[in-house]
């Protein structure tokens, strides 16, 4: 798992016994696209490319945008943000064409919410997926139309505040049910996650056995298979058929994929290959509906040069800590499990170091049996022999035990809040 690091007050990191000091890996610019399961990767991450690009990418870009409230604000320079900034990616389950096949039902929800947080100073990413049945409330919102503001509600599921007042009532009830300021936003509906799997050439993606979805289309065998175009949405829109067949489940099995595609969208095969960085670009900016703050080619650029040294392994996808069991009117909907999910957000709006208790919650994911037995045999057999019998007859002094443990102990063990994985961790979804 991986866990975010505390700085001083200087700015600087603390040398951390168990992971040290991460060598910078090569440009993750694409990592914000990862949180927008395709979308927020693509977006921020190939842009940073528009040097000969940029008149296109201004044209796709120049379609109005969407009002939010840090559109009041003067953002500026990011890296002057305190505490950091977020970005919300929305994914909507609206389709108006080709739709066939997919169980669409010609709502405008929004069933995927990842707020992404990137620490003041990027050095950590963590990306927090809210289950589309989690009862939040809803605050009052400017109708799309113009034609005057919504009621506040006081509990409602988190998926109908798209259909309210817009993105920005989404963005409005995210912020106010986290207390996280959200400076920038996007919303991809189902024809940009197909055109951008495409254009990164396909997403790998592990699955434990066979399976055949008729309620969206997928047919995978077990183990790895590159997911593009509809096999991609299908896999991210499939629930029955992953853990528990909930929610909760699919939610773990989209970290698998937004993993995949991290590392996918770091290779050597994508930064490397011009061709599929434009081909990126301009699905994410034809594709995506973006805040105005979040509609200009030098801010993509900026937050992009801020993301492109963040490791892999810095890189959280997290579950908002929550579960089914609620009553009433609201029986089978989703509430927060606390004190885990007051606490997750206080550590992310602080910047705090944190790990995960697993990798998902009902059965979505599992580590890749192929990938984790390789490191381990290798590593730990030539080791253990050598170092231990040399270091215990010589260090039996009595200061030894007492002092050096304690110390390395506060300074690497994080607490461990909520379910997820790292963008370096090969996981697996446990398919049926």
């Amino acid at each position: 798992m991986s866990d975010l690091r505390p700085r001083d007050k200087a700015g600087k990191l603390p040398v951390v016994a168990r992971h040290g000091q991460q060598q910078k890996r090569g440009p993750v610019k694409t990592l914000l696209k990862i949180v927008g399961i395709v979308a927020a990767v693509a977006l921020v991450a190939t842009v940073s490319l528009a040097g000969i690009t940029y008149w296109q990418l201004t044209n796709n870009l120049a379609q109005g945008g969407t009002e939010i409230d840090a559109d009041a604000e003067d953002i500026g320079d990011i890296a002057k943000i305190d505490g950091g900034f977020n970005i919300l990616i929305v994914g909507s389950d609206e389709c108006t064409e080709n739709c066939e096949g997919y169980g669409v039902r010609g709502s405008k929800l929004n069933d995927v919410n990842i707020l992404l947080h990137v620490s003041e100073d990027q050095t950590n990413a963590v990306a927090v997926s809210f289950p589309r049945d989690l009862i939040v409330p809803i605050p009052s919102c400017n109708k799309e139309d113009g034609s005057g503001t919504t009621s506040a509600m006081s509990a409602q599921p988190i998926n109908v505040a798209l259909s309210t007042g817009g993105l920005n009532c989404v963005a409005k009830t995210v912020s106010a049910f986290t207390g996280l300021e959200i400076q920038f936003a996007g919303l991809i509906t189902f024809p940009g996650v197909i055109a951008m799997s495409n254009a990164v050439g396909g997403v790998p993606v592990c699955v434990t056995n066979a399976v055949e979805d008729k309620r969206t289309g997928l047919k995978l065998a077990a183990g790895t298979t590159k997911l593009k175009g509809k096999q991609a949405l299908a896999f991210l829109r499939s629930r029955h058929v992953v853990g528990d067949g909930s929610d909760l489940a699919r939610i773990s099995s989209q970290q698998v994929y937004m993993s995949s595609l991290v590392r996918t969208l770091q290779s050597a095969d994508t930064l490397g290959d011009p061709t599929k960085l434009y081909s990126l670009a301009t699905a994410a900016t034809e594709n995506m509906s973006l805040s105005k703050n979040f509609q200009d080619v030098p801010t993509l650029i900026s937050i992009a040069l801020a993301l492109k040294d963040i490791p892999l392994k810095n890189i959280l996808f997290v579950q908002y800590p929550s579960d089914t069991g609620m009553d009433g009117i609201y029986k089978g909907k989703v509430g927060p499990v606390e004190p885990d999910a007051t606490q997750m957000m206080e550590y992310i709006a602080n910047d705090e170091p944190f790990t995960t208790k697993n990798l998902g919650t009902h059965g979505g994911a599992t580590a890749d049996p192929t990938d984790t037995p390789t490191e381990e045999p290798t590593k730990e057999p030539t080791k253990e022999p050598t170092k231990e019998p040399t270091k215990e007859p010589t260090t039996p002094a009595t200061n030894e035990p007492t002092t050096p443990t304690t110390p390395t102990q506060t300074a690497t063990q994080a607490p461990a809040v909520g379910s997820g994985t790292d963008g370096e961790t090969v996981t697996c979804s446990v398919t049926k």
